[in-house]
């Protein structure tokens, strides 16, 4: 049971977030009605940013990870100590639309096996980013993969990202990690994040292991957040566009161990080896498949979101 008198824990990862920081903790106390206890788990920033929020909001923390320990490990690390209800993972570089924390709680009653709840995210433009996919299957994943920057419409990367369908509230195969509540008893049971993956895909994986054990995913397009992304991207192209397709090889590959799908694996690890060469040159490659909603296309959105996501 949710009770508005719990202090709410708040994980994010810092790596010199700057200005975008100042933005999500501000945001933040709108989102929700709960006290709020802020963990900044910082891999290493150099700018100053996480220590001067510490300064301006008392419910805000840091926790030095002692170094650029990668996504997974520092949300572990940042949740620490908090075993039961529910806590929220988010990257500081979002924004909370007003009650959008609050919806996400409201949502975790709705769903008691929901092991974790995501909103609608949208871009700094005002696009509708597909936040809530199915599983990546050896199919779909190579369709997406090798299509989606090219064809954005094509049915394998139609299918993965279920962007064909209304925004509604359902259950998903997985949900974008840049914002998430977490049901802590379902995320300790399978330990949490996989520190295996430094970035991407440990969101996926956490989804496929919770799956597993019979929790739910749901998406809660009620509560809806602003997301810039894109940041460690555009510091390390090159370093990101190879953590990224590593991730991708880490989780598919895990889906056919053995000695008899050895050459399967060798096809993937060539495969998407390839793609990361062409992505080196190719922006359109890199930035992967776009999203395809309007600002317009969510039912009932508020008036003034579409003014912050243009301000």
């Amino acid at each position: 049971m949710v009770t508005s008198a719990a202090r709410l824990r708040v994980v994010a990862v810092t790596y010199s977030p700057g200005e975008s920081l100042t933005a999500f903790l501000e945001s933040l106390p709108q989102a929700t009605s709960r006290p709020l206890d802020v963990v900044l788990a910082d891999n290493g920033s150099t700018d100053g940013a996480p220590e001067a929020a510490t300064e301006r909001w008392p419910w805000v923390r840091l926790l030095r990870t002692g170094g650029n320990v990668g996504y997974g490990a520092a949300v572990n690390a940042g949740l620490e100590g908090a075993m039961t209800g529910h806590a929220l993972i988010a990257n500081p570089d979002v924004r909370f639309e007003p009650g959008a924390v609050d919806e996400l709680l409201a949502g975790a009653e709705r769903w008691p096996r929901a092991a974790t709840l995501g909103p609608a995210i949208r871009t700094p433009e005002g696009q509708l980013y597909p936040s809530a996919r199915d599983l990546p299957l050896l199919s779909t994943g190579v369709g997406h993969a090798l299509l989606g920057w090219l064809w954005p419409a094509n049915p394998w990367t139609a299918r993965y990202r279920r962007e064909r369908e209304a925004p509604r509230e359902r259950p998903a195969g997985w949900l974008s990690g840049s914002c998430l509540l977490v049901d802590l008893e379902a995320y300790w049971s399978v330990s949490g994040f996989d520190p295996g993956y430094f970035m991407y895909f440990e969101d996926v994986d956490l989804a496929r292991r919770l799956s597993r054990r019979g929790w739910q995913h749901v998406y809660v397009p009620s509560a809806e957040i602003v997301h810039e992304g894109g940041h460690a991207t555009r510091r390390q192209p090159h370093r990101m566009q190879r953590v990224h397709h590593t991730s991708a090889l880490r989780y598919l590959a895990a889906d056919h161990p053995g000695i008899r799908r050895a050459p399967l694996r060798a096809a993937l690890r060539a495969g998407l080896g390839g793609r990361m060469l062409v992505s080196y040159v190719s922006s359109r490659v890199a930035a992967g498949a776009r999203p395809q909603h309007s600002a317009a296309e969510l039912p009932g959105r508020r008036s003034r979101f579409r003014a912050r996501a243009h301000g």
